[in-house]
């Protein structure tokens, strides 16, 4: 038990779990990997394996700058996440305290680091900091052994750790450590030396020989002379970014040539960067310090809580960097590793640097995911798993915050039940904005569920909202729509996106009006907190606010804003080229599309190009947003097999320079008037399910109205036996129990032995495995499932009370479905009869058509639309007035009254219902007590699943 320390003490350091000391040290750099594994069988039995899976255990691969390690076996991801980060703090030798350390011990304790460091064991170990150590060894004249004190700061994460207890305002100042290591080596005059006015530190008495030999001789060599790309930023946006060479020699110290680029006489004027990217990179920027900078610290050295840099500001280079870059800059990948000893190096190009730019914004991290930048774009809704492409929205939102220094995303995720899902639909829906479309989940697999509807066979539906915060802890933003989800998942992804499209609408304007923002808010059910947004988000945007003159070869900008958000401009549909046969497959919203596509700089008048992006095969989901809209356009209007070709005005010179492989030529074209030109081949098109489609714009699903609907005419009839007439999967039998009703038999009868087979295990597993005498489904005494076709008849199913036919006679040819309706109301001659079908003049709405007139001829109207068919396997669908002659023809012949109504629309409105539904109930003649018994047994169905329950002794 702690004894000592107050109140407010214990608050402020809080004990730190090993993730968080992780953390500390080394921030983004930290990458966790956690994988589900199998649990091993431990009974001997394998087969039991597959009847009847354990519980999931997880194991996390932790990825630090110079080493990895692996956890164990746990059942919760976060347990073996904490195992990860105690492994690697044994490997770093770093034992966490029961106490954070307090602020004069943090102090000590640096001091101590310092003294190690220019210690004679430090120079021979494995650490960057040591190579650089040596490196500086072969340095010349006053500089020789001279390490720069910037170089300390970013290499060794002890101090680092260490600076954060000393002054926690280093997270916001990061070049405040320096002025840090400067003074604990001043408190160490018997062993280091720094000159006066210098950020620079050397060991004051020479290392002794047979050391310096032993830590050389653990080098492997470096080549005679290494030469990179690097990125050369000037502080004013007046002039061009460009690339610049570096020569490098293994005689010398690589950031003394850094600092003759930029003007420096020696390495020890440089400041250093933390690093950009991932966390292997050694991509930093470099930058001459100040001639003011702050050397002489006050006596009050823990308290201090202003750092005030001076000199210009490198707006481009901070914007990248996420913290404060000033005057001209060099961005380059060079340094020393844990691995090596040898000089680390790549090449940094000017695709990288704005690929690195456009990276900062959510639209731009989707693009860059699916390596399409020209063609890409963040989706407006998060649909399925298997559909979505790309990163995943959660995804793209912790990269937006490590990009602009902030914590991780706050997912907070509620649960409840299916009884209390209901009772919160007593008095109003909940919200779905018309923006909806960017967050309402399709159905079947995602299910987003309207709280005013009764969720039919689930467990408990999730709601989610998530916040984010500066590392200061400051609040950002939060986001809470009130929309309630089948899967965690699914309320996490989607709350990410709507998170994700709020900020890229800020992005595209950060200066509209208060008015405008509140709007925007609301779309996005987001709450922003303006001035700590402001101050770590918006701040930086104007580095978009320019246009190189040298990059557009000297002519005048049109516009002097660049947003790399803009969209392409919009074509003339007119000017389309399409090649090739229509080979009547062609894309509708919800379709899986795969082209093939190339995107060029053409100059106008000439025949030249410069080929910047392309793509063998390329998936996106048609009509949620996930490409450029004048792409979109081009290809609803193909088929497949078909190629076209269309031009573009350019977008921003951000897109085409981070798309260009080669930008020497990219620029040679940006300085003539040019143009973008696409070339598309639609290679195929996956149909969407019909019930995909539809649930684009209705919730609950249509499926689910459906099946409401279909359960309240059931409890009303008081009937005691049901047959529903393709079953399928057993979808509305297996919602039916989980209703009160008098139903004593359902059967159902399916051609689908597949489908038959799901319907078999789902039912099976609710009636038997529900032993609550209170259960709804207790009143269920048979169960029955057929294969046959329900155009043929089997006396077995006379005398139903009720039949149920939903969304399956449009899967006949329409001579069947016309027979389906004499042999059911001729021979089967249920009570009630209930029929649904598609009402085809409502696709015009599912499928984004233009609806005519309402006063034109209906004929007229539905030839004009040229609809296509909501599923490939349709063999036809039917208007409202071609639905209600067959039904009502029907009713007539058999002698039965039918009633007309349906889901989804309205009947009053154009064009109607949804899905149309005929209710058939027979008319009973006088005298006639009963449905006499059919004379003949015939049974053409084959029962492939019996269910009966046993009747207790």
């Amino acid at each position: 038990m702690e004894t000592g320390g107050s109140l407010t003490q214990a608050i402020r350091k809080p004990t730190l779990t090993p993730k968080a000391i992780i953390h500390q040290k080394f921030g983004n750099k930290a990458s966790y990997k956690v994988e589900e594994i199998e649990e091993p069988t431990q009974n001997g039995c394998p087969g039991l394996a597959i009847l009847q899976k354990g519980p999931s255990l997880y194991r996390c691969s932790l990825e630090l700058p110079d080493f990895s390690v692996v956890s164990g076996s746990f059942k919760k991801k976060k347990d073996a996440e904490q195992c990860a980060a105690q492994m690697a703090l044994e490997k770093l030798g770093i034992r966490p305290s029961a106490d954070s350390p307090t602020a004069e011990e943090a102090w000590t304790e640096l001091i101590a680091r310092v003294k190690f460091i220019f210690s004679n064991e430090f120079l021979s170990a494995l650490h960057p900091l040591s190579s650089h150590l040596k490196a500086a060894l072969r340095r010349v004249g006053d500089v020789n052994g001279s390490v720069p004190a910037s170089v300390i700061a970013i290499c060794d994460g002890k101090p680092n750790y260490l600076f954060k207890i000393i002054n926690p305002t280093v997270e916001s100042h990061p070049f405040l450590v320096i002025s840090y290591i400067m003074r604990a080596a001043a408190g160490l005059p018997e062993l280091v030396v720094s000159p006066e006015g210098e950020l620079s530190i050397r060991k004051k008495d020479p290392y002794l020989p047979d050391v310096i030999e032993s830590s050389v001789s653990q080098q492997s060599g470096v080549a005679e002379g290494i030469t990179t790309m690097a990125i050369y930023i000037p502080c004013s946006l007046e002039k061009a970014v460009e690339t610049m060479i570096l020569n490098f020699s293994s005689a010398g110290y690589y950031l003394d040539v850094i600092a003759q680029k930029l003007g420096l006489s020696d390495a020890n004027k440089v400041l250093i960067s933390r690093t950009i990217g991932k966390a292997s990179s050694e991509t930093r920027f470099y930058f001459a310090a100040p001639k003011s900078y702050p050397l002489d610290m006050s006596s009050d050295l823990l308290n201090t809580k202003v750092f005030t840099f001076g000199g210009p500001l490198n707006v481009r280079a901070s914007y990248i960097c996420g913290q404060d870059i000033y005057g001209d800059s060099i961005l380059a990948s060079i340094g020393y590793t844990w691995k090596c000893q040898d000089l680390f190096h790549e090449d940094v190009t000017l695709q990288s640097y704005y690929r690195m730019l456009i990276s900062k914004t959510p639209s731009g991290i989707y693009k860059l995911s699916r390596e399409a930048i020209l063609a890409a774009e963040l989706p407006l809704r998060f649909t399925t798993r298997i559909n979505w492409r790309g990163s995943f929205p959660r995804e793209i939102l912790s990269s937006f915050c490590r990009q602009h220094w902030l914590l991780e995303p706050v997912f907070s995720i509620s649960s409840f039940p299916t009884k209390t899902s209901s009772e919160l639909s007593s008095n109003k829906k909940v919200k779905v904005s018309e923006s909806a479309e960017q967050e309402t989940e399709y159905a079947n697999e995602n299910g987003a569920v309207d709280a005013d509807a009764k969720p039919v066979g689930l467990e408990s539906s999730f709601t989610c909202e998530v916040k984010l915060y500066s590392k200061c802890q400051d609040l950002i933003l939060e986001c809470a729509p009130n929309v309630f989800y089948k899967k965690q998942n699914d309320a996490v992804q989607s709350v990410s996106l709507k998170v994700l499209s709020g900020l890229n609408a800020y992005f595209k304007d950060i200066d509209i009006s208060l008015e405008e923002q509140k709007q925007l808010a609301n779309i996005f059910d987001i709450k922003f907190y303006p001035q700590n947004f402001s101050k770590e988000v918006v701040s930086c945007l104007s580095v978009h606010n320019f246009q190189d003159n040298e990059t557009l070869g000297g002519k005048e900008p049109e516009s002097n804003k660049i947003n790399i958000l803009d969209d392409v401009v919009e074509i003339d549909v007119s000017s389309i080229d399409i090649e090739g046969p229509d080979s009547g497959v062609g894309p509708s919203n919800g379709s899986l599309l795969c082209v093939c596509y190339s995107v060029s700089l053409v100059i106008k008048g000439e025949l030249q190009k410069e080929l910047l992006e392309s793509t063998e095969e390329f998936e996106f989901e048609m009509g949620t947003g996930a490409v450029i809209p004048c792409l979109e356009d081009v290809v609803s209007q193909m088929s497949v097999g078909q190629s076209a070709c269309f031009y573009t005005d350019l977008p921003s010179q951000d897109l085409v320079l981070a798309a260009a492989k080669d930008s020497a030529n990219a620029l040679a074209f940006l300085s003539s008037p040019c143009c973008l030109e696409y070339s598309i081949i639609l290679l195929r098109v996956t149909e969407p399910p019909e019930d995909r489609m539809e649930q684009a714009l209705f919730s609950p699903p249509l499926s689910k109205q459906r099946v409401e609907y279909a359960v309240q005419h059931i409890k009303e009839s008081g009937a005691t036996s049901l047959v529903d007439f393709g079953c399928g999967s057993g979808s509305l039998l297996e919602s039916l129990l989980d209703y009160p009703t008098s139903l004593e038999t359902i059967v159902g009868v399916d051609i689908s032995q597949k489908s038959l087979s799901r319907a078999a295990k789902v039912l099976h597993s609710k009636l038997t495995m529900n032993s609550d005498p209170d259960a709804p489904c207790r009143s269920i005494k048979s169960a029955v499932l057929y294969d046959g076709s329900i155009t043929d008849f089997d006396s077995r199913l006379c005398g139903f009370d009720l039949g149920t036919c939903l969304e399956v006679i449009e899967h006949m040819e329409e001579d069947q479905a016309c027979l389906f309706g004499d042999v059911v109301l001729s021979s089967f001659r249920p009570r009630i009869l209930i029929v649904s079908t598609p009402n085809y003049e409502y696709n015009v709405i599912l499928q984004k058509s233009n609806l005519t007139s309402q006063e034109d001829d209906p004929e007229e109207k539905i030839q004009s639309q040229s609809c296509k068919f909501r599923n490939h396997d349709h063999k036809f669908e039917w208007t409202r007035e071609q639905f209600n002659r067959w039904a009502s023809e029907l009713a007539v012949r058999h002698n039965y009254s039918v009633e007309f109504s349906g889901v989804g629309g309205s009947a009053g409105l154009e064009p109607g219902f949804a899905s149309q539904i005929a209710v058939f109930e027979r008319a009973f003649l006088p005298g006639e007590d009963h449905l006499q018994e059919h004379e003949d047994s015939t049974f053409q169905y084959k029962a492939i699943w019996e269910w009966n329950r046993v009747s207790p002794l």
